[in-house]
């Protein structure tokens, strides 16, 4: 099973992906974590990624898909994986279905969470309170919400228009939305 998972920040991406990981036992990909990883091992992706970071840009589309290609060329990719908001934008989706077509590996699901705003807020509310991440402060909160919605609103349609995007309501028990994605399986 290969899965694209979205939702806005504080939609429960991670959480469902590391459940889906588990229950499917497939892998779960976050390119954050891959380029933390690239960086921190010193890779030839990894180098080229933190010179742009050290300047405190946006690491490119293609070293981040590089780094992808690398990451799924992985044995442990070979029974599915799950990519955890990525793509971000509609470039990105076009670049990853290129990928996936030249290795072989066409996406089974496409899955949006919808939660609404409000209880976005709240949760990351709650989430910067109990971890104390900086980057769910309030202003940070609004920043990032505002580009979701610019970015990843034409990744939806993307999707949508190939038939491929199934919309999931994102609220209820950890659980309850567990199973409606595995419904969907």
């Amino acid at each position: 099973m290969r899965i694209v998972l979205l939702g806005a920040p504080g939609s429960g991406k991670g959480t469902q992906a590391a459940l889906l990981k588990a229950r499917l036992n497939i892998a779960h990909i976050s390119t954050g974590e891959l380029l933390r990883a690239a960086v921190a091992a010193g890779t030839p992706l990894g180098l080229q990624a933190r010179a742009v970071m050290e300047k405190g840009n946006l690491v490119s589309d293609e070293v981040v898909l590089g780094m992808l290609e690398e990451r799924l060329g992985l044995p442990d990719v070979a029974s599915g994986f799950i990519l955890d908001g990525y793509p971000r934008n509609e470039a990105q989706a076009l670049a990853l279905d290129g990928l996936l077509k030249r290795m072989q590996l066409p996406l089974d699901l496409v899955v949006q969470l919808d939660v609404p705003e409000a209880s976005l807020l709240a949760r990351l509310a709650g989430r910067a309170k109990a971890e104390g991440r900086a980057d769910d402060s309030p202003e940070a909160v609004a920043n990032r919400l505002h580009v979701y919605q610019q970015q990843t609103a034409p990744v939806l349609e993307y999707y949508a228009r190939a038939g491929r995007l199934h919309r999931v309501a994102g609220e209820g028990s950890v659980d309850e939305i567990l199973g409606r994605i595995l419904a969907l399986t």
